[in-house]
């Protein structure tokens, strides 16, 4: 238990996260918006935690070109997730299970891009699994590029601004945040999968 504690607080420490570096954060960003098997990845946390150190001057870089340089990874995040989907079409509801793909994860996006339509790809954002084959299902329907476009610009600057700029003005705010980010990062893992888990759950008991 000492070791699992010891290898989370590594994961969520602030000079860890630092180490990794700026390019990292797009790469985690491009790939949890837009590869398959990138929905396990912490997009929201790190996305929180990236303002929260570029507040304390212990993320060298300007809280503008990391806002941007974010928006424009999960935007071509999107457009590659759009393109795959596009691509493979109805085959990739054959594909079959593995250690990075499950069905059940498309089909939760599909019934919330039935429900919300194009807004999905806004909502979705602040979903895990959701924000990661909410493109590729645009992708599969061959939603209107056009459409598509405008919906994933709107969403990722909702997305980056709404956790990275929480992070920063917090972290101007509250500077003793920084020493609490293990338990940061559990209330934004239970914030935005709770909703998933009563998705899963409703699927589970309408197709019972």
């Amino acid at each position: 238990m000492d070791n699992f504690w010891e290898h989370f607080q590594n994961l969520t420490d602030a000079q860890s996260i630092i180490s990794i570096g700026f390019y990292f954060l797009l790469i985690v960003v491009f790939a949890e918006t837009g590869l398959f098997f990138g929905f396990f990845l912490p997009g929201d946390y790190l996305l929180f935690m990236s303002g929260l150190l570029c507040s304390t001057g212990r993320f060298n870089i300007s809280i503008y070109t990391l806002v941007f340089s974010l928006m424009a990874a999960g935007i071509l995040g999107n457009f590659t997730g759009y393109w795959f989907g596009y691509r493979t079409g109805p085959a990739l509801f054959n594909k079959n299970n593995s250690l990075f793909f499950k069905k059940h994860y498309v089909a939760i996006a599909e019934e919330f891009f039935a429900k919300h339509g194009g807004m999905a790809l806004v909502l979705g954002r602040f979903f895990p699994i959701i924000r990661t084959f909410a493109p590729i299902f645009a992708g599969v329907v061959k939603m209107d590029i056009k459409k598509f476009t405008i919906y994933n610009i709107i969403g990722s600057v909702t997305w980056v601004c709404t956790f990275t700029l929480a992070g920063f003005f917090l972290g101007r705010r509250y500077p003793q945040l920084k020493d609490y980010m293990e338990f940061i990062v559990i209330g934004l893992i239970i914030f935005t999968t709770i909703p998933l888990i009563f998705a899963f759950l409703k699927r589970k008991l309408h197709s019972g």
